[in-house]
């Protein structure tokens, strides 16, 4: 079954690691094998990635979209590890993540390091000084 993805004017979709930029109108397409995909709305840049839960944010994408996956899923953990050390709080919803990287299960882990994104903002976890980041795709 297709799946029907409506963007709005000017807005960014990754398809498999191709950047595409909607015109200057809504358009509505449907995509019908399976890919690789991110809205602009679920990606976070590295510039943007300045706190902790950010940073585990993007690193997901990277895992998400990575042909081989492996050198993302090794910072991802040691990332997850510092978190919990600075935020024990989150430890739960870090663990469900996990879960979800070790069954390959990427998109899933994606859409719950969302979840824990907005959490720090309302919760207003302090940015470590010396952070693990990912390199850039």
């Amino acid at each position: 079954m297709p799946l029907r993805l409506e963007l709005k004017p000017y807005e960014r979709l990754i398809i498999n690691g191709a950047l595409l930029r909607n015109g200057e109108r809504r358009s509505t397409f449907l995509i019908e094998t399976q890919c690789k995909f991110l809205r602009e709305s679920e990606i976070i840049t590295e510039s943007e990635a300045d706190t902790a839960c950010k940073q585990l944010h993007l690193t997901l994408t990277v895992i998400y979209l990575a042909d081989d996956p492996a050198q993302g899923i090794d910072l991802f953990f040691r990332q997850a590890t510092d978190l919990i050390r600075q935020a024990p709080e989150a430890a739960t919803q870090v663990a469900a993540m996990a879960e979800q990287v070790e069954a390959g299960e990427y998109y899933r882990a994606l859409k719950l390091s969302r979840k824990l994104v907005e959490w720090e903002s309302a919760n207003r976890i302090p940015v470590t000084e010396h952070p693990v980041t990912a390199d850039a795709p």
